[in-house]
């Protein structure tokens, strides 16, 4: 969720920038990081930070790229794509390493 509602948060920012500063996308997307954060927070309540910040972040990075891609049609170049598959193994080590552990 929290992952979820910082891409959404970033997408409504970015229609929101150069616009008049009071608009309902700015408004929408700080609302919007406001909840993910109270969602983080719940997260780390549970499990711990080494674990829990690059799995919620580098999945908001990948989450991100693909809005950017699909919803504001954004250009994405091949090295990009392969950061995105370089993160996504990062991420998988880490959890898996967590699983690993218990």
């Amino acid at each position: 969720m929290s992952v979820t509602l910082n891409t959404t948060g970033q997408s409504l920012l970015k229609l929101g920038a150069g616009q008049n500063p009071l608009n309902l996308y700015l408004f929408s997307g700080l609302v919007a990081y406001g909840i993910s954060t109270i969602f983080y927070v719940a997260i780390l309540g549970k499990l711990n930070v080494s674990i829990v910040y690059p799995v919620v972040i580098g999945l908001t990075i990948i989450s991100t790229t693909f809005a950017g891609v699909f919803l504001l049609k954004e250009q994405v170049s091949t090295l990009q794509w392969l950061g995105i598959g370089l993160m996504l193994s990062g991420i998988s080590a880490i959890a898996l390493g967590k699983v690993a552990a218990l």
